[in-house]
């Protein structure tokens, strides 16, 4: 996925209201409002005085004239706007680059299916069971804590998560396939883990899944302010 157009280099002043961030831009002596498409806590991404990289907003009706979409911790890059997760996704999708979910004839996003949700992608094939894939995306990394080199999911409770993981559940009863997909928008991390202390329901829902037969992959990522791409699959340890 290329950014278009380029993205500009900021400086984080503060993060607050979950969706707002106040930046200084390079080229600009007044601080601007930027648009934060995140709602998780942002351990660590959301730190003062942060180099960060913006997307101006090309929707005339948008409020803001900025999207936060990079941040540079000091050992990766990390794309911190959450809807870029699908947006990658449905192009790697397209191009059969992940193995385990290549070959079908149909990719179709936001399906409805479950209790008033919609699914990610579902995939469809002739020769191939009709599979639901869920997609996550995972930025949280906490060098400091249990799993020093983990991507960790997620950074927050996550009722609407834990709800996706039983509806996966539910669809496997139907014949069809279910995956679930954590996209690893950095790429300092080596595996990745629930993170039980946040939210200790979403993660024994996530071996729940497991169990059931619901698939889990992880895939990290390759990120610069051109453009983030697919990288390497990571090893799951729940």
């Amino acid at each position: 996925m290329q950014f278009d157009p380029p993205l500009v280099s900021a400086r984080l002043l503060r993060r607050y209201k979950r969706f707002l961030a106040d930046v200084q831009l390079d080229n600009k002596t007044g601080p601007v409002v930027a648009h934060c498409g995140n709602p998780g806590s942002m351990i660590g991404l959301a730190e003062p005085g942060s180099t960060v990289w913006l997307s101006p907003n090309q929707n005339p009706k948008a409020k803001l004239d900025w999207r936060w979409e990079l941040v540079d911790t000091g050992t990766s890059l990390v794309s911190v706007n959450t809807n870029r997760a699908n947006a990658i996704v449905a192009e790697v999708l397209k191009c059969g680059a992940i193995d385990e979910l290549k070959d079908y004839a149909s990719i179709r996003p936001e399906v409805r299916y479950g209790t008033n949700s919609r699914i990610d992608f579902l995939l469809e094939s002739d020769e191939k069971p009709t599979t639901y894939v869920e997609v996550k995306s995972v930025t949280l990394r906490r060098p400091d804590g249990n799993h020093p080199e983990a991507a960790e999911f997620p950074d927050a409770v996550t009722q609407r998560g834990t709800k996706h993981l039983r509806e996966l559940q539910e669809i496997l009863k139907t014949g069809a396939r279910a995956v679930m997909l954590f996209l690893v928008q950095r790429e300092d991390c080596r595996y990745f883990t629930p993170a039980g202390d946040i939210d200790p329901v979403y993660s024994a829902e996530l071996i729940a899944a497991r169990d059931a037969g619901v698939e889990i992959l992880c895939y990290g990522c390759r990120i610069t302010p051109q453009s983030i791409e697919l990288d390497k699959r990571l090893p799951v340890r729940l």
